[in-house]
């Protein structure tokens, strides 16, 4: 392995002290230069991303036409502070736990995490939709099934305690669609994640029964979670003249809050007491503000009559939530219901609390019962997605 330029990077941290164990449900993987070529059939692989570099030395994939940023966000896991912009350009830019699951499990052992779920970077649009829009189809869903196949070959196989497989499918079609998640959990996936607000970027709504209900029923008959991270539909409206960044990171929260009250109202999760939703990287702030509102509508307004349940209460059978730390907000959770609430690391992203997992637990958390500590920590996302707890649960 290639030694990291000290530049660019900081020395590997010492090992963290663990006090907590910690399943995090949401990281992101960079998709490597191999991937594609090596999974696609030979037919279509020609027409599959393909890693290019432009006039500035840039990695980028280039599929259908189109160039996607290589990696998701921001992989600056480890990075010197001085020294990150707003993407590493290159591979060698990049700790090889982005892209390399030898060395994720190196890192996770280094930030005292024992299990996490991977999301997909850019060229997939973080939920296939990229491949969704293929101008060939075939060629889509062999994009869609190598980057499973990837990931259950290279990442879940080789460590399956401490890798959560979760999968993307082919949204051009709901049949085929629903056939991915069939095969996926057959070979042990337990999440898909699919986009938070499919009509914003061009999908069926929720509502186009004709579309959804095959892939809805397919997770529920598999028990695959359906994992919707924020950004999969796009990012907060940007006013002119407005600091982006500054203000799409931001409103994280506002988009979850969003996509969360459009699922509940689709009537998927009252019509489906089993379907398991998962709202990513958009904290638990919003959460309580919205059972308030869900309760209000019933009990005052009458706006929310109609259900033989109360929406509030479907709400918190059918949905999950995650956090970084949300040190205010994490005084709401018996609200929200803790066994609802599960923790996040975001590797390798800028506000990744890796290395520092398990003091920023320690630092904001630390006053809770040890009993809800275990629950938000990994005990809840193991009962979520099925995935095994090592012999001894912290604390």
């Amino acid at each position: 392995m290639t030694a990291l330029d000290p530049e660019l990077f900081l020395p590997d941290p010492e090992p963290a002290e663990v006090a907590y164990t910690v399943i995090s449900v949401d990281d992101h993987v960079v998709e490597p230069p191999h991937l594609f070529e090596t999974y696609m059939p030979t037919a279509t692989r020609d027409r599959g991303p393909q890693l290019v570099e432009n006039e500035k030395g840039h990695q980028l994939w280039e599929f259908d036409g189109n160039r996607y940023v290589q990696m998701g966000m921001n992989a600056v896991a480890g990075r010197r502070p001085e020294s990150v912009r707003i993407e590493p350009f290159r591979f060698e830019h990049m700790r090889p736990g982005c892209y390399d699951v030898e060395a994720r499990i190196k890192d996770m052992d280094l930030g005292g995490i024992w299990a996490m779920l991977n999301f997909p970077s850019q060229v997939t649009g973080f939920c296939g939709s990229v491949f969704a829009r293929a101008s060939d189809p075939a060629v889509g869903l062999d994009a869609v099934r190598a980057w499973n196949d990837w990931l259950f070959t290279e990442w879940y196989q080789p460590h399956p305690d401490r890798v959560i497989p979760g999968g993307i499918t082919y949204l051009g079609d709901p049949t085929a669609a629903a056939a991915e998640i069939h095969r996926n959990a057959a070979r042990g996936f337990t999440s898909v994640t699919l986009p938070e607000r499919p009509h914003a970027i061009g999908l069926p709504n929720l509502w186009d029964r004709e579309f959804w209900d095959p892939i809805i029923q397919a997770c529920v008959d598999t028990d695959t979670v359906i994992s919707l991270h924020v950004g999969s539909s796009g990012l907060h409206e940007i006013p002119s003249g407005a600091p982006a960044i500054q203000l799409g990171a931001t409103m994280f929260g506002q988009l979850s809050l969003g996509a969360c009250a459009e699922w509940l109202w689709s009537e998927y999760p009252l019509q489906h007491p089993t379907l398991k939703i998962a709202m990513s990287e958009g904290g638990i702030g919003w959460v309580a503000m919205l059972i308030d509102r869900l309760d209000n509508i019933v009990d005052r307004s009458g706006y929310g009559l109609g259900w033989d349940e109360r929406p509030a209460d479907v709400l918190r059978r059918n949905f999950w939530f995650c956090t970084l730390d949300d040190p205010s907000t994490i005084r709401t959770r018996d609200v929200i219901g803790v066994e609802n609430i599960c923790v996040e690391t975001d590797y390798p992203h800028g506000d990744s609390t890796w290395p520092d997992t398990q003091q920023v637990i320690a630092d904001v958390w630390g006053d809770l019962p040890a009993d809800e500590l275990r629950m938000i920590c990994s005990e809840n996302a193991a009962k979520l997605y099925r995935h095994p707890l090592p012999e001894v649960v912290l604390p």
